[in-house]
């Protein structure tokens, strides 16, 4: 313990900002590793994260780039954040294994059943929860948390403020993106690219359909949902101050030069607490941008303004720009870890060594026993000198600590062997594999079955669907948004004499400074009899036990296998609805522990925005009238208003199975929902009537959504 009179604590501290940078390939994790990030995040095998074309790591290259990072103090999180199967978990589960016994730091998760059964099985290594689990209040935050989770990477929609009030009271840590692509819905809960071509963001395979041309109205040159990039590189302090844990950089498919670039300039502005220069500013947008940047979730400036697109044409001056940050990073180590040694030289004994770095790893050797000085014998200070001589190694020396008797040799020689001996030492106590416990898979849940008819569930967007034509077809439960049971609950009088059960649909987005309103509301409809509420997000579950009621699970809670249902058990919602990205068959296949649902009548939700696309469009906020979005082949995505001055963009095709019914009967279902959005009273009539078999009625448009063809 020669070596342990004082550490580096007062010599090295990591900024309390971690700086985050992806990385697409080994390529990457080097120009990460080399400008100064503090973590990396990749992807590893394929199929189970949100970048499935990128590259990826295999078992050798994961290894590899982990050592590197391990020994130059960067950490590693491996992104396994899709929806997962049944028939996939296993596999899903091994990935996971092997990346934690490669040496991984954590895990980013979307899927709430992968997160239980990694909880269970991996018990050791952090899980982070993905901004696929569309976490945008400090409910969502603290429902991580109980499930296990250290981490939660914020919605990319949440303003600074939003950002403090979760950060200061969250029980975990917060992570927010600051620079890179922005996703016009929120994340995990975008389902256009799989609804219009099988490509499944949620899969990780997102066609990425906001970049295309639109028209509301006007002509077919607008890219009404395509958003600049993120850049937050002017408020990096203040997120630090807000007390958020960690700042990512978005790109795990951009070049490795890109990936050196941008985390030079955050790595920066981080260590030395300032803002980017206009230089800096400049490399930045040549880089990549799409026709500047945008900061207006931060500020809470939505609008038109935060709208760009991408040149076309490739940039000489940004080839300059790569060529140059290539040739930095590849040219030798850039990125230093500081280290301090330790030395003992008595007369008589064998030299004793030692290096030691911030965290505690350490190197201890010992080496020739110095010879009596015939001249110029050993110094403190001569010994340091050569200690410091760590040139084309990831360290540099803060110093030498010795105790030295006079008059003693030691060649050069021997002092070089000992220095880079116990640098080599000191790396491979770097790159040690944690010893994590592996424990076996937890079993399926419990499942139960339905054999009798499903019941039928009617769901309404509009008050003037709720007819009195409508209750008398004796729906057994009705979805109604909680804002027209606050506003219009007289309609829902003729629901309640047929025996119907009412239940409020909770908004898909509901942020912290919305909360008040949002539980006065469910006090109201408390107080008038309502006693279930239909949630989308974990953290919405809050809120409806608040106002006492039962909680019913909706799509936006991503049920795609066992697990995930298992998991909502635990909650304590009584029902969970099936995604609508999962196939009959998988759905006939989940174990059921908890009442499932299955939406088979209506326009799918393709997207909740934090974005008014209407008044970006016409400068004035027309929602009263129907709005559409048109496609280049003149398909139209009704653009709907939401709670909080936000947009849902549904399906241009409406769902129907009504002649399908042998086939959702026998899935082992408790209900079915008719998911009403634009059609008139009439419609919703006539669409019931249908699916009770009454009527021949069939919608023009119509779309067996994803049921028989699956998602990629």
């Amino acid at each position: 313990d020669f070596c342990l009179s004082r550490g580096l604590g007062d010599v090295y501290k990591r900024q309390m900002l971690e700086l985050l940078a992806p990385a697409g390939n080994l390529d990457a994790v080097i120009a990460a590793v080399q400008n100064g990030a503090d973590a990396v995040y990749m992807g590893f095998g394929d199929g189970f994260n949100a970048r499935r074309s990128a590259d990826n790591f295999t078992r050798e290259s994961f290894a590899k780039a982990v050592r590197y990072c391990h020994i130059r103090g960067c950490k590693v999180y491996v992104t396994l954040n899709t929806l997962v199967g049944d028939r996939e978990m296993d596999a899903a589960a091994a990935l996971a294994q092997q990346a934690s016994d490669a040496g991984a730091d954590a895990i980013l998760v979307q899927d709430l059943g992968l997160a239980r059964v990694l909880r269970a099985a991996l018990p050791d290594i952090p899980l982070h929860a993905s901004t696929q689990m569309s976490i945008h209040n400090l409910a969502g935050v603290e429902a991580a948390a109980e499930m296990g989770i250290t981490r939660a990477v914020l919605a990319r929609e949440l303003s600074l403020e939003q950002i403090r009030f979760i950060s200061q009271h969250a029980s975990i840590e917060t992570e927010v993106f600051v620079h890179g692509a922005l996703c016009f819905c929120y994340s995990g809960q975008c389902y256009m690219s799989a609804l219009i071509g099988r490509r499944s963001g949620n899969r990780g395979a997102c066609a990425q359909p906001c970049r295309m041309q639109y028209s509301m109205g006007g002509r077919m040159d607008e890219y009404p949902l395509s958003l600049r990039d993120n850049c937050l590189a002017d408020y990096l302090q203040q997120l630090a101050d807000a007390g958020v844990a960690c700042v990512k950089i978005e790109g795990r498919m951009k070049r490795p030069e890109y990936v050196a670039v941008v985390t030079d300039v955050y790595a920066r502005c981080i260590h030395e607490h300032r803002v980017p220069t206009p230089e800096e500013n400049d490399r930045l947008a040549l880089a990549f941008s799409r026709q500047g940047f945008t900061q207006g979730y931060l500020l809470g400036k939505k609008g038109p303004d935060m709208l760009g697109t991408r040149a076309a044409e490739p940039d000489r001056e940004a080839e300059k720009l790569f060529t140059a940050a290539r040739r930095a990073y590849a040219d030798g180590e850039r990125r230093r870890v500081p280290v301090k040694f330790y030395a003992k030289v008595q007369s008589g004994e064998p030299v004793m060594a030692a290096v030691m770095d911030a965290e505690g790893h350490r190197a201890v050797l010992t080496g020739p026993v110095p010879e009596p000085a015939q001249r110029a014998p050993l110094t403190a200070q001569s010994l340091a000198d050569q200690f410091a001589k760590t040139g084309g190694t990831p360290y540099y020396s803060t110093g030498t600590e010795s105790r030295i008797d006079p008059d003693l040799y030691l060649p050069a020689a021997a002092v070089n062997d000992l220095r880079r001996r116990l640098i080599t030492g000191l790396k491979e106590e770097r790159a040690a594999l944690p010893e994590r416990r592996s424990l076996p898979l937890p079993q399926l849940p419990e499942g139960k079955r339905y054999f009798a008819d499903p019941a039928l569930i009617v769901q309404v967007h509009q008050a003037e669907q709720l007819t009195q034509e409508l209750a008398a077809l004796r729906p057994a439960y009705v979805y109604v948004p909680i804002e027209i049971l606050d506003s219009d609950f007289p309609r829902l009088a003729p629901f309640l004499e047929q025996g119907a059960q009412v239940a409020a649909v909770l908004p898909r987005v509901i942020t912290d400074d919305q909360a008040e309103d949002m539980h006065a509301m469910l006090g109201r409809a408390a107080e008038n009899g309502v006693q279930e509420a239909v949630v989308g997000n974990m953290g919405h579950i809050f809120f409806a036990r608040r106002a006492g009621m039962r909680v019913r699970g909706d799509f936006g809670l991503n049920v795609f296998n066992s697990f995930t249902e298992g998991v909502l058990q635990q909650a304590g919602l009584v029902s969970a609805t099936a995604s609508f990205e999962l196939r009959v068959a998988q759905i006939r296949d989940l174990a059921k522990s908890i009442d499932t649902e299955m939406i088979v009548y209506g326009r799918l939700p393709c997207m909740i925005t934090e974005q008014c696309i209407i008044r970006n469009s016409a400068g004035r906020c027309n929602c009263k009238v129907p709005n559409h979005l048109a496609d280049r082949r003149g398909a139209l995505f009704p653009v709907l208003p939401a709670f909080g001055h936000r947009n849902q963009i549904f399906n241009a095709h409406k769902l129907y199975l009504a002649d399908k019914h042998e086939d959702y009967e026998t899935a082992g279902l408790w209900g079915v929902r008719l998911m009403f959005t634009t059609e008139t009273p009439h419609e919703c009539v006539a669409v019931t009537q249908s699916y009770l078999g009454l009527t021949d009625y069939r919608p023009n448009g119509l779309t067996r959504g994803l049921y028989y063809r699956g998602v990629e």
